[in-house]
C-alpha cells in the first residue's frame, strides 16, 4: 500500500485514504492537471502499448486507443441506482439496497490496484467559481481516464485551490479491475472481461459514484454521465434547478439578435451535429457552447440561466464527416484521443461515413489488418477484394459503430467563449434560454417541428420523447423504437415520475413563467414510403431554427392543431435551397412532414399512455412487484394525454 499523500482539505484526504487501504495501490499521483503531465502519461501509455501515437505532423498532440471487445459501450444492465428506498430509483433504473451494494462491490475493490498507480483527479464540472459549477473527486488507476478527464473537465490545482479546506465535493472512485501481480505485464486494455463483474452504481442520497471493471468513457469517465446527469439531477431535484441532456447553442439572426437553444437528443441523434451546425441560411451564424449536458438555473429575472459543465467533446466518430459535421473534424485535428477507429499506414485515423476514401489498407479497430472495399472506395473490409454486399453480409466495419473522439473545446471553430465559461454579458450567469428543443429518430408520425401550447404542454411532449435504439449501449434491440423521455432513460438519477414533477414544479416555483423558454419537438429522420428520409437536414436545420426564432419574436403565424403548433410550409425559410444537390429540401416533402398524421397519432397517443403506466406499475427496473395503480407520473400529464386523445377525435 503506498502513503497517502496531504491534502489541505480533510474530505479529500479521508476519501484517498480509504481508498488507498481498501485498494492497496504501488503509488499515488495527485493530477495537476498541467499539460506537461498530461504528455508524460501519454507517452507512458505509449511505451506500455496502451496507446499508438498518430502522425503528429497531421495530428499533433494526438493519440489511439484500441478498448477490449467486452468494453465498447455504457453497461445500461450493469449501471445501478441505489437510492435507501427503491421507488425513488424507479422503473427506468436498476436498483439494490445501497449498503447491499457497497458490501458486493468492496469485495472487488479490495486489492483492485495492486501494481498500478492510484491516480486523484480533482475536477470541476463547469468553469471554475462559476455559482453553477459543481466539483468531484476521482479515483481512479486508468491512466485512460485521466488523459481523458483532462479533456473532458477542468482538472488539477487549480480546482483543489478552489476546494480549499472546507469545499464539498462529489467523491467518485473507479478501477479498471484488474490488479497485476509482480512481474505481471501489462494489457493494452485492461477491464473486467464478464460483464456481471461490472459495476457502474451512483448513490443518490450520499452524493457518490462507485464504478468497476470499465475503462470505456461513460462507465470510467465518472464526471460525464454519472456526476453530470445521474448525480446531478437529483442534486438539481433537490436545489430547484435542472440537469439534463442537451446540447446549447447560440443562434444569431443577420439582424445580430442573439437566441440561446438547448436541445435534448438521445446519442448519435445528431446533437453534436446541431451544435456545431453550418447553417445553410445566409446571414446566420451558429455558435457552440456545449454539445451534450447543460445544468439550467433560475435566475432572478425568471429566465432558466445555462452552462455546459463539460470541457471537451467525447464525441462518436462514425458518421462524423465534412458534409454532417464540419467543425467537429477540425476540432479533432489536435489534442484529441481516438478510440476504436481505424489506423491509416501515414498514421492518421479513419471511420465508416467520414466522406473520405478508405485507405488501401489499415488496421481496424479491433487491431487486425483491414482493406479497401472492392467496389465502394468509402468502405473497408476484412480481407482484400472484398464487395460492398460481403461486407454487409458480415457486419463488419473497421471502425467500431461507437468509436469515439474526445477532443477540447477550444479547438472549436465556432465555440461561443464567452458562453463556453459560463458568461453572458460579462456575467458569470450562464446564457439565458429562449427555447429547449426535444428530438428522437423517427421514421413516421412526429412532425418536422411542433410547438408546444404551454410549458406543461412541453413537459407532455418530452415525456414522450422516443427514438431508436443506437449502437451507443450494449443492446439487443438497435433499430426498435423506445421511449425516451427527454433523452435522459439511461441517466435518470431518480424516479421518473418525480422526474416529470420536476420539470412541472420549474414552472411553479418561477419568478416570472412567462418568461421561460419555449418548447418545441424536432424530428430530422422523417423517411418516405421508399425509406428515403424526407428532410436533409444538417445545415438546413438552420430553417426549422429561424421559425423557432421568428415564434419567439411573434412575428409567424402557426398552425395549431390537436398535437401543437406547426408552422405553415411557406413559413420555412428556403433561400440558398439548392435543388440540384444531392441533398435539399423538397416542397412536397415539406408539406408531408408538417400534416397531422390523425391515425398515426391516436396509436402513438397510446402508447405514450402505456409508458405512464409502466412508470406507475414497479418500483425499481428488475423488481417483480407490480404496485396498485401509484399516480406517481404527474395528473397534469395524464390531463394533456387526455385533451390531445379527444382533440385528435374531434
Amino acid at each position: 500500500m503506498a502513503k497517502t499523500p496531504k491534502f489541505e482539505n480533510a474530505k479529500v484526504f479521508d476519501w484517498v485514504d480509504k481508498w488507498n487501504k481498501v485498494c492497496t495501490p504501488d503509488k499515488i499521483v495527485v493530477v495537476k492537471g498541467t499539460k506537461a503531465e498530461h504528455e508524460a502519461i501519454c507517452e507512458m501509455m505509449v511505451k506500455k502499448g496502451q496507446f499508438i501515437k498518430l502522425n503528429q505532423k497531421k495530428r499533433p498532440g494526438c493519440y489511439l486507443a484500441r478498448s477490449h471487445e467486452s468494453d465498447v459501450a455504457r453497461v445500461e444492465g450493469r449501471t445501478f441506482i441505489c437510492s435507501k428506498n427503491e421507488i425513488d430509483a424507479g422503473p427506468t433504473n436498476h436498483w439494490m439496497e445501497p449498503e447491499a451494494m457497497k458490501k458486493l462491490m468492496l469485495k472487488s475493490y479490495k486489492g483492485c490496484m495492486k501494481g498500478r498507480t492510484m491516480y486523484v483527479i480533482p475536477f470541476a464540472m463547469g468553469p471554475i467559481g462559476n455559482p453553477i459549477t459543481q466539483y468531484g473527486i476521482e479515483i481512479t488507476d486508468s491512466p485512460y481516464v485521466v488523459v481523458n478527464m483532462d479533456i473532458m473537465t477542468r482538472t488539477g490545482e487549480a480546482v483543489m485551490k478552489h476546494l480549499g479546506k472546507n469545499g464539498d465535493f462529489i467523491p467518485c472512485i473507479h478501477s479498471v479491475g484488474a490488479p497485476l501481480k509482480k512481474g505481471q505485464k501489462d494489457v493494452a486494455w485492461p477491464c473486467a472481461k464478464k460483464i456481471e463483474d461490472k459495476f457502474i452504481t451512483q448513490f443518490p442520497e450520499e452524493r457518490q459514484i462507485w464504478s468497476f471493471g470499465s475503462g470505456y468513457g461513460g462507465n470510467a469517465l465518472l464526471g460525464k454521465k454519472c456526476f453530470a446527469l445521474r448525480i446531478a439531477s437529483k442534486l438539481a431535484k433537490d436545489e430547484g434547478w435542472m440537469a439534463e441532456h442537451m446540447l446549447i447553442l447560440t443562434l444569431t439572426s443577420p439582424e445580430k439578435k442573439q437566441y440561446h437553444i438547448t436541445a435534448a437528443f438521445p446519442s448519435a441523434c445528431g446533437k453534436t451535429n446541431l451544435a456545431m451546425m453550418l447553417p445553410k441560411l445566409p446571414g446566420w451564424k451558429l455558435q457552440t457552447v456545449g454539445d451534450d449536458i447543460a445544468w439550467l438555473k433560475p435566475g432572478e429575472d425568471g429566465r432558466l440561466y445555462a452552462i455546459n459543465p463539460e470541457n471537451g467533446f467525447f464525441g462518436v466518430a462514425p458518421g462524423t464527416s465534412m458534409d454532417s459535421n464540419p467543425n467537429a473534424l477540425k476540432s479533432c485535428k489536435k489534442g484529441t484521443i481516438f478510440t476504436n477507429v481505424v489506423l491509416t499506414p501515414d498514421g492518421d485515423i479513419w471511420w465508416e461515413d467520414m466522406g473520405i476514401k478508405a485507405p488501401k489498407e489499415g488496421v481496424d479497430w479491433k487491431g487486425n489488418p483491414c482493406y479497401v472495399c472492392a467496389d465502394d472506395p468509402y468502405r473497408m473490409g476484412p480481407k482484400p477484394g472484398m464487395t460492398k454486399a460481403e461486407i454487409k453480409e458480415l457486419k463488419y466495419v473497421a471502425a467500431h459503430k461507437n468509436s469515439r473522439f474526445t477532443a477540447p473545446a477550444e479547438n472549436c471553430p465556432v465555440l461561443d467563449k464567452e458562453g463556453f465559461n459560463g458568461k453572458y454579458e460579462k456575467k458569470p450567469t450562464g446564457v439565458p434560454i429562449d427555447a429547449i428543443l426535444f428530438g428522437g429518430r423517427r421514421p413516421s408520425t412526429i412532425p418536422l417541428v411542433n410547438e408546444a401550447k404551454s410549458w406543461t404542454h412541453g413537459v407532455f411532449m418530452g415525456s414522450a420523447a422516443g427514438s431508436e435504439v443506437t449502437a451507443a449501449v450494449i443492446s439487443d434491440q438497435i433499430g426498435q423504437v423506445r421511449r425516451d423521455p427527454m433523452a435522459m432513460l439511461p441517466f435518470f438519477g431518480y424516479n421518473v415520475a418525480d422526474y416529470f414533477e420536476h420539470w412541472l414544479e420549474m414552472e411553479r416555483t418561477s419568478f416570472d413563467s412567462s418568461k421561460l423558454p419555449k418548447i418545441y419537438f424536432v424530428n430530422w429522420f422523417r423517411k418516405g414510403d421508399d425509406g428515403r428520409f424526407m428532410w436533409p437536414g444538417f445545415g438546413d436545420n438552420s430553417r426549422v431554427l429561424k421559425w423557432i426564432c421568428q415564434r419567439i419574436e411573434g412575428t409567424v403565424k402557426a398552425n395549431e392543431t390537436a398535437i401543437g403548433n406547426l408552422p405553415f410550409a411557406d413559413d420555412i425559410d428556403l433561400e440558398n435551397n439548392d435543388e440540384t444537390a444531392k441533398f435539399h429540401v423538397v416542397k412536397a416533402d415539406l408539406e408531408e412532414i408538417l400534416k397531422v398524421d390523425v391515425e398515426g397519432w391516436k396509436k402513438e397517443i397510446e402508447t405514450i399512455g402505456a409508458s405512464y403506466d409502466e412508470y406507475d406499475a414497479k418500483p425499481s427496473k428488475d423488481s417483480t412487484v407490480r404496485l396498485p395503480h401509484a399516480h406517481r407520473v404527474p395528473k397534469a400529464l395524464r390531463q394533456v394525454l387526455s385533451d390531445v386523445t379527444a382533440a385528435l377525435n374531434a
